[in-house]
């Protein structure tokens, strides 16, 4: 079987990893530091702080700038709302909900999976906290367009809603020759353990001022500011409560022995997608989504649309090839029923996405296989 997700390790990382279980030191350490610094040169930026999962740095960055820990503007009634799609895993949407928040969904663009921006525009308004987008399969939300449209909303509303960009599948995407997390907005990456860059678990929260990271960072820790001197560290005052959100030693250790190998296995997701791309393109019954100039997809996912999406995946199966729709849509959970919306464009694609093998783990007859399998008919 061809499958659909792979853990990638460096053949290096046990041993490394076991030089830090012999050190006596496994929690939040200098191999945290050492990994924010690499980091900090892969991404371009020097505004962010590692966490213990993706999901903690949703949670935190909202919490500084939508939940209970942001100052309220004048007027402003006690809960707000967020702006969000319901076409991602539960993990970019319960931290919304984990802060008192309400979920107000956004249609989707069927051409790229993403949020409609049409649809986003319309339902700013001056209860909306924040914007959660998701960059699916890795493929940018058009982030100039969103840029003009919190332009307008300020100038009609009098304030400008911070925009939390879900990354969880964009390690090595770009915007504008960018990579993601260098446009203004908050950018919060996974390294869970499918992912192309693993710690294991782990993640990391890209801000647009340092001002912001550095609080991040003593939020992460309890609230506690962990720049002391050696020795106890008993905090003279804890001003805003934190959580327990930190990547420890172990994590940054296999992220540091990972991040080597990163951009050759983003290269070769992107050569099997850009072959999917010509050897799928007119097949009878399958849609492919947009490619557009400026927007370098990390192709973490390759994502069709299909019609008897039953007959497909039964025929792949057949064939020795993993497929999945990898998410379930958020809104079918009745812990979200208050959110209820209508969602025509999230309607017509639901039933008919599904992922195919697209990793580094694909070989050329691997991919040969699969489109040919497709293009045969299901």
């Amino acid at each position: 079987m061809i499958p659909l997700f792979k853990v990638a390790m460096a053949e290096d990382a046990p041993h490394m990893v076991g030089d830090i279980l012999a050190s006596g030191w496994i929690g939040q350490g200098p191999r945290v530091e050492e990994f924010e610094d690499r980091l900090r040169e892969r991404l371009g930026t020097s505004h962010l702080a590692t966490v213990n999962c993706a999901t903690s740095g949703l949670h935190l960055a909202l919490h500084m700038t939508a939940g209970a820990g942001r100052a309220a503007r004048p007027g402003e009634p006690p809960e707000g709302e967020v702006l969000t799609t319901a076409l991602t895993c539960t993990a970019t949407n319960w931290p919304i909900l984990a802060n008192g928040l309400r979920i107000r969904w956004v249609d989707v663009d069927p051409a790229t999976l993403n949020v409609n921006l049409d649809d986003l525009a319309r339902k700013i308004t001056p209860a909306t906290r924040a914007i959660v987008v998701v960059h699916w399969a890795g493929y940018p939300v058009d982030l100039d367009r969103l840029r003009s449209i919190l332009d307008a909303a300020e100038a009609r509303h009098g304030f400008r809603p911070v925009v939390i960009e879900d990354c969880a599948h964009a390690w090595g995407s770009t915007y504008r020759g960018e990579r993601l997390g260098n446009h203004g907005n908050i950018a919060v990456y996974s390294f869970q353990a499918i992912k192309s860059l693993t710690t294991g678990d782990g993640g990391v929260v890209v801000f647009p001022t340092e001002e912001l990271a550095e609080r991040a960072k003593i939020l992460r820790w309890y609230g506690i500011d962990r720049r002391v001197p050696e020795g106890p560290r008993l905090a003279a005052d804890i001003p805003e409560y934190g959580f327990k959100f930190h990547m420890n030693d172990i994590n940054a250790t296999i992220g540091l022995a990972n991040l080597p190998s990163v951009d050759a296995r983003v290269a070769r997701h992107q050569e099997n997608a850009a072959c999917y791309d010509r050897e799928l393109k007119g097949v009878p019954g399958l849609e492919l989504t947009e490619r557009a100039r400026g927007r370098q997809s990390s192709c973490w996912l390759y994502t069709v649309l299909v019609e008897r999406r039953p007959e497909f995946e039964a025929r792949m199966a057949e064939q020795g090839i993993a497929v999945s729709q990898v998410h379930q849509r958020n809104d079918v959970y009745s812990v979200v029923a208050e959110s209820h919306a209508r969602l025509p464009g999230l309607d017509r694609v639901a039933e008919r996405m599904v992922s195919i093998p697209v990793g580094w783990w694909v070989s050329d007859d691997d991919r040969e296989h699969i489109a040919e399998t497709i293009r045969d008919g299901w």
